[in-house]
């Protein structure tokens, strides 16, 4: 009995330690994106990263990070693999190297649907979490590859989320949060809009406490 007791309490030790997320941070790096509109997405997903109520929550639930620049056609790479986020530090450890991560490409067309493609591509390494999620910025539609709708279909068939952060000029118009929002979201995912990338960090801030929360029912 005592043997059956202590079994029980290691499956339930285990299952609590279990990876709740698996994220995917995907970042466009495209010929919209200047030196100084690439910096402000580094430091700004690190200060996102670091904030606190997100880095409890990636530590809760023990989240697999990994960080993807994508441009124009077969412009893509994985710039930082999949990290578990176990604790206080891993997480520090990983918004550090995402602000110094010198960008991939330097700049092409804007291929979304190739990007999103290679995020999907990555899943494999971390099929013991339970939710998969492509979590894509840019400033612009589509204009290469045109495989954006394909790429989502093949999204939803494997069972992974897709959110995006729009990345708008200031204004009232919204074009690209409307493009993500009918060709790349996924059925039950979401578009937050950043006007202008002085507003990515706070953006991208409540985008991921909304995507490392619970599910409830």
């Amino acid at each position: 009995m005592l043997r059956t007791l202590a079994l029980g309490l290691c499956l339930t030790a285990r299952a609590a330690g279990a990876c709740e997320t698996a994220l995917v941070l995907s970042i466009d790096v495209s010929g919209s994106i200047d030196a100084g509109d690439y910096r402000l997405q580094a430091e700004g997903l690190a200060a996102a990263l670091t904030d606190p109520a997100v880095a409890d929550a990636l530590v809760e639930g023990q989240v697999a990070l990994a960080v993807v620049h994508w441009s124009g056609t077969d412009q893509q790479a994985l710039v930082l693999p999949w990290q578990r986020m176990l604790t206080q530090g891993a997480v520090r450890r990983f918004a550090e190297a995402a602000a110094r991560t010198p960008r991939a490409f330097e700049g092409s067309d804007t291929a979304v649907g190739q990007g999103l493609r290679f995020a999907l591509a990555q899943f494999p390494e971390v099929a013991d979490c339970d939710r998969l999620v492509v979590d894509i910025s840019g400033d612009g539609q589509e204009n290469a590859g045109f495989t954006d709708a394909r790429a989502r279909s093949e999204a939803r068939a494997m069972g992974v989320a897709v959110n995006a952060i729009a990345i708008e000029e200031p204004g009232p118009a919204s074009p690209i949060t409307r493009y993500y929002l009918s060709w790349v979201v996924t059925p039950g995912g979401f578009v937050v809009t950043a006007r202008g990338l002085q507003d990515y960090a706070a953006s991208l801030r409540l985008k991921l406490l909304r995507e490392l929360s619970k599910p409830i029912g």
